[in-house]
């Protein structure tokens, strides 16, 4: 019995070892098999790295091209619409002389009570109380182009002069209303915003049908702005654009609501 108890304590102790080499044989390929996927993942990781890198720059490239081009196209559009514009203002003005020039020359003065009129009109009128004769009141489309001219040359004062004038002796005709208009952008012009929005305002009220009203409205809104009331500017724009949103007015009343 002892010799076998020997025995079978040498055949443990001599497969024992064998085992353990063997496991470790096992564990060794397992290691190095999640070695090789640990790689392989870096591997893979590097190159969707590289690749993400090659397309963000890719991305940013598109972007500062497409950016470049939109302020390409924006720096055109400003310049397109400044030109029609500056178009625009000129074809206004033209197309009041040529109004002005179309006045006929027949339209009377109005008399006042108690004054008699003696003569037809760019004559002089007598004055009842005296006896002598006035200064002569000039023809419609001469008073009306000499103001609107003045006005043209910055010539302001001599410009509200003469749109008064014209409106004090021929409160009728079609460009009655335009001279109130004219006189509220000589105002504009010697920087009198508040005296400005007055006389658009007496245009408003006084010509309510008037085709200078949209103009009147904008401009109404550019004094209001200088005066630092942007949001009663506001106003004004927003009407122009819902009562009158195919007029050339609109257009700018819509720059001015999106700056």
């Amino acid at each position: 019995m002892r010799r076998i108890a020997l025995f079978a304590l040498f055949v443990m102790a001599t497969a024992l070892p064998a085992r353990a080499d063997k496991d470790c044989q096992r564990m060794q390929v397992q290691v190095t098999a999640l070695q090789g996927q640990i790689a392989d993942m870096q591997r893979r990781s590097a190159d969707s790295l590289t690749e993400l890198q090659r397309l963000t720059a890719l991305i940013a490239e598109q972007n500062a091209l497409l950016q470049r081009a939109l302020d390409d196209g924006r720096q055109q559009d400003e310049a397109i619409l400044t030109s029609m514009r500056d178009l625009g203002d000129r074809v206004s003005r033209v197309i009041e002389q040529l109004d002005a020039l179309r006045i006929a020359g027949n339209v009377a003065a109005p008399v006042a009570p108690g004054t008699a009129l003696t003569e037809t009109e760019g004559e002089g009128v007598i004055d009842p109380a005296t006896g002598e004769v006035g200064a002569p009141v000039p023809a419609p489309r001469e008073l009306y182009s000499q103001a609107y001219a003045d006005f043209a040359r910055g010539n302001y004062d001599l410009a509200i002069q003469g749109f008064t004038e014209y409106m004090t002796h021929y409160p009728d005709t079609d460009f009655t209303d335009n001279a109130q208009y004219w006189i509220g952008e000589c105002l504009y012009g010697k920087k009198q915003y508040a005296e400005a929005v007055e006389a658009w305002n007496t245009l408003f009220r006084v010509y309510p049908s008037s085709d200078k009203l949209p103009d009147g409205r904008v401009k109404k809104g550019m004094a209001l702005e200088r005066l630092g009331r942007r949001s009663q500017a506001l106003v004004e724009y927003r009407y122009v654009v819902d009562r009158y949103p195919t007029s050339p007015a609109a257009r700018i009343a819509r720059e001015r609501l999106n700056p």
